[in-house]
């Protein structure tokens, strides 16, 4: 397998979940892994679970259906799972960093928080990334339910075909009312920055090319 730089979304054989950017390739089998997969740890502690131990499994154990407890999606592959607690993460989730930072702006990743979903409006849920200004929060799960709306084809098989590669974005889910023009663009293009670092993560790349990568995206869309 060799490493490469992908400016278009893939599949990961080992977690199942959609990657971009930096992953580990065999072209002649045409299998992808995250980095996170491809070099997993045996085992890991996170700060949000204090008490717990999670070691790394390429399939989820027992005969129940897990759900990650970050991004509340099925895990269906790799894995980090503590026996004692029963939580479990997938390794780009278990990864995240606690803090996106751009130079400009911050973003801090939050267990629970308080604040309305700048996607969905509900509180709580995932895991959640909230700028330091405390005015734009993103659920890790409502994220990863964009990306799995707009790629929803090439998720459920590996192929060639082509496939809309479009990053969703957040035009409609600011409140507009008692607003000027300019105070609502300024929030939309404040909430589009935090929606690429948030991508850029979740999909096991944090990084400032990623992040431009998918900036691009949310322009064409």
């Amino acid at each position: 397998m060799r490493f490469e730089c992908s400016e278009s979304p893939f599949k990961c054989d080992g977690c199942k979940e959609v990657g971009i950017g930096s992953r580990y390739k065999c072209t002649a089998c045409d299998f992808d892994l995250h980095m996170q997969c491809a070099i997993p740890s045996p085992a890991i502690s996170h700060s949000f679970y204090t008490k717990c131990s999670f070691q790394f499994f390429s399939r989820p154990p027992g005969d129940k259906p897990r759900i990650c407890d970050a991004c509340e999606r099925e895990v269906t592959g790799f894995l980090y799972h503590c026996k004692d607690c029963g939580f479990d993460l997938h390794p780009c989730c278990a990864k995240l960093p606690m803090v996106l930072d751009d130079g400009e702006s911050k973003l801090y990743l939050y267990r629970k928080v308080s604040a309305s979903c700048q996607k969905c409006g509900r509180k709580g849920r995932s895991w959640s990334y909230r700028s330091s200004c405390k005015k734009y929060n993103l659920h890790v799960a409502c994220v990863k339910d964009m990306l799995v709306e707009n790629w929803q084809g090439y998720l459920g098989e590996k192929s060639v075909r082509k496939f809309d590669t479009r990053i969703p974005s957040l035009k409609n889910t600011l409140p507009t009312q008692n607003k000027s023009k300019s105070k609502t663009k300024k929030g939309l293009q404040m909430a589009g920055l935090a929606l690429q670092f948030v991508i850029s993560a979740v999909l096991g790349d944090p990084t400032t090319l990623i992040a431009g990568v998918i900036g691009t995206m949310i322009s064409r869309a």
